[in-house]
């Protein structure tokens, strides 16, 4: 999958230490990428946009 067009931003939770930190791309038609951003050449998970939207409400359910 192409990430060129890809706009990432980082989580406002991740720390200016440089420790878990994650990026999100929201841009991308019906998707949402997501991938560390200590390595932004490396790996993507690519997720349906109404999946990605049903995990951060389960996480935020749980408190996390």
């Amino acid at each position: 999958m192409d990430m060129s067009k890809a706009e990432w931003r980082k989580s406002r939770r991740s720390g200016a230490e440089g420790g878990n930190c994650v990026e999100t791309a929201r841009n991308l038609p019906g998707l949402v990428a997501v991938r560390d951003s200590k390595v932004p050449s490396g790996p993507v998970l690519v997720f349906a946009a109404d999946e990605w939207n049903e995990f951060l409400s389960s996480v935020k359910s749980y408190g996390i």
